[in-house]
């Protein structure tokens, strides 16, 4: 479609009478289906490190903020650990499957914002459906890399692919951060209780800056730091969509 085309369709969009959408039915969907795989996931990544801070939680965040060969062996464990063979292959099965769950939160997370979009007509939601997107090719990305240094690791060797990971690694948390605070902003718009969570999703993404600068303090705030934003967002399809469905009105009434 020409950009004027383009054009032509936003401002029709946005003069059309408020009307349900399915966008919400997909919001819904995706958002499911990021639940489910995402709790899956997280048993197939190793549960525990060889000696990590405790302020990381989980080793595969540990991973993500690895800085040096000294982190990587707090992660996986030395030669002489039985632990780092399964390890090691936990964390690399992990970041294989990791690149569906990208896919998934993405369309739940863009899907959510073009529904948004639909319910308020303003601009900027229409252009925060490209943020997840921008936050998964970030996302695979950072696992090409951790690839990288993980068969390094694996044979003895340093990766220089190291030295670049920090880069995708926030990009992506700030991304995903951002589309929590666009959400957040948006469910204000839908009335007091909704303006209510809306302003502790835009709250809980905070620590996520914290998380980046220091990770092996914050990094375990992260989930819970993205979980404020996607519950949100989760309610408010659940909303417009039982709201499509048995009044037939969009969720701004």
């Amino acid at each position: 479609m020409p950009f004027g085309g383009l054009q032509q369709w936003i401002e029709a969009e946005r003069a059309r009478p408020p009307a349900p959408t399915r966008a919400w039915h997909w919001t819904l969907g995706f958002g499911l289906a990021v639940l489910a795989f995402g709790a899956w996931l997280t048993q197939i990544f190793p549960q525990t490190g060889h000696d990590i801070a405790p302020g990381y939680g989980a080793p595969v965040l540990a991973f993500e903020f690895a800085a040096g060969q000294a982190d990587l062996e707090a992660i996986f464990g030395t030669e002489t650990d039985p632990q780092q063979v399964a390890r090691l292959a936990a964390m690399r099965t992990g970041n294989e499957r990791d690149y569906l769950y990208m896919l998934l939160y993405a369309a739940f997370l863009g899907s959510g914002c073009f529904a948004l979009w639909r319910e308020l007509r303003l601009r900027a939601l229409l252009a925060a459906t490209l943020l997840p997107l921008a936050a998964a090719l970030c996302d695979a990305y950072e696992n090409w890399l951790l690839f990288d240094i993980q068969a390094a690791f694996t044979a003895g060797d340093y990766s220089p692919a190291m030295a670049t990971l920090p880069y995708p690694v926030a990009a992506k948390f700030g991304l995903l951060a951002l589309t929590n605070v666009v959400i957040g902003v948006a469910a204000t718009q839908f009335g007091r209780w909704w303006a209510l969570f809306g302003t502790l999703a835009i709250l809980a993404a905070i620590p996520t800056a914290m998380a980046i600068i220091t990770p092996a303090a914050f990094a375990w705030m992260l989930i819970p730091s993205a979980a404020g934003g996607w519950l949100l967002l989760l309610a408010l399809a659940l909303a417009g969509s039982w709201r499509a469905v048995a009044r037939g009105q969009p969720l701004t009434g």
